[in-house]
């Protein structure tokens, strides 16, 4: 690698908005990012899925599928 061009590699911290820190490598020092793996509902396993629309009846009424 040539000298000098390259950005500084440093130890850094990543904060979620639920309070959930994180240490790693950056060129940024301090990251804030609104949600992680701790407390996004995928990842967590609350995640609901919604069918607001009824489209999962309306499918079943249309090609005639039954319970």
């Amino acid at each position: 690698m040539k000298e000098g061009i390259h950005p500084e590699y440093k130890a850094a911290t990543i904060t979620c908005a639920c309070g959930n820190v994180v240490e790693t490598r950056s060129t940024v020092q301090s990251i804030h990012v609104e949600i992680c793996s701790q407390c996004h509902p995928f990842f967590t396993g609350k995640q609901k899925f919604m069918d607001s629309a009824g489209r999962v009846e309306k499918f079943k009424r249309k090609y005639g599928i039954k319970n």
